[in-house]
């Protein structure tokens, strides 16, 4: 096999890639593949199922944008700080770091960095007969456009990993080795998302055992969405995919939960048990009580002891 590409040995004309014309600092890097280099990677056989166009990390990157009505690739982005705004076919979403997106061959989109904390991202556009199958076996779908992994070690490693062909001269075997760390990226993305399922679940039960501990407060989203290291809004989706509630209605829910306790075992007021949950008004929580359970707190004890 020949160390570099010859001309003679390409294959029909593939289309370019679609990068940005973001212009790249010092910090960041985009590396696009020649086209000749890309014809002789649709047709090599350790390659031709899966290949990469371009790839690169953009640090910060302020004023970043991107409108394709007719995207010919796949698009990998995996962010790891800062945020940007996304719109794929008409639906809007909203990227932090954590997520990684799949914007798949055909699907029209834009994209802007937050102008006040733009995105860091790696990326990659790829595309190959194999592309669509590895886009639903990352767990991708029309309705799945983005995917929280959190804070991702081997994926970073992953994506450094196709970084690491620069400087080689565009030689065959840097080329060849990185279409195979792009198959390598995708395959271990479930498995990624598998530990980061472990590990959501973990933060779960951590954050209802600090509301558990924290019954007699009044704790706001703002804080209990500190605690995840998230933002407010970002917290409140992601908890309601995990648990098909809001965080402050499971909060309120534990409360009444300890207020039927305390009705069924102690001969308390129903003021005094509110004074103890954090509730000074004790007509407030009782229509809160009333809305959960169906009944008002005098209706509940009557009903419990008889």
């Amino acid at each position: 096999m020949m160390d570099y590409f010859s001309m003679n040995e390409i294959a029909a004309k593939k289309p370019a890639t679609q990068t940005s014309q973001w212009p790249v600092p010092a910090d960041s890097v985009r590396y696009v593949v020649p086209e000749p280099i890309v014809r002789l990677l649709a047709a090599h056989p350790l390659t031709r199922e899966l290949y990469p166009l371009a790839f690169g990390h953009y640090r910060r990157a302020a004023g970043h944008h991107m409108h394709r009505e007719h995207h010919r690739d796949n698009l990998l982005i995996y962010c790891t700080d800062g945020k940007a705004f996304l719109n794929v076919a008409g639906v809007p979403h909203t990227v932090e770091a954590g997520d990684l997106l799949l914007l798949p061959a055909g699907a029209s989109h834009r994209y802007t960095a937050d102008p006040d904390n733009p995105w860091t991202i790696h990326w990659v556009h790829y595309t190959g007969p194999l592309a669509e199958d590895f886009g639903q076996y990352m767990g991708f779908d029309d309705s799945t456009r983005i995917r929280h992994l959190g804070r991702q070690p081997r994926l970073l490693v992953d994506f450094n990993g196709l970084l690491s062909v620069r400087q080689t001269g565009f030689r065959a075997r840097g080329l060849i080795h990185a279409s195979n760390r792009l198959r390598q990226l995708l395959a271990a993305v479930p498995i990624n998302a598998d530990e980061t399922s472990q590990a959501r679940q973990a933060e779960l039960d951590s954050l209802h055992s600090f509301m558990r501990e924290h019954l007699e407060e009044r704790l706001t989203l703002n804080q209990l969405a500190e605690l995840s290291g998230l933002s407010p809004a970002h917290f409140a989706t992601r908890y309601r995919e995990q648990t098909g509630t809001s965080p402050i209605q499971h909060f309120l829910h534990l409360k009444v939960e300890r207020a039927c306790e305390l009705l069924d075992t102690t001969s308390q007021s129903f003021a005094d048990i509110s004074r103890q949950l954090g509730y000074d008004d004790a007509y407030y929580f009782s229509r809160l009580f009333k809305k959960v359970m169906g009944k008002s707190p005098t209706d509940y004890r009557h009903t419990a002891r008889h």
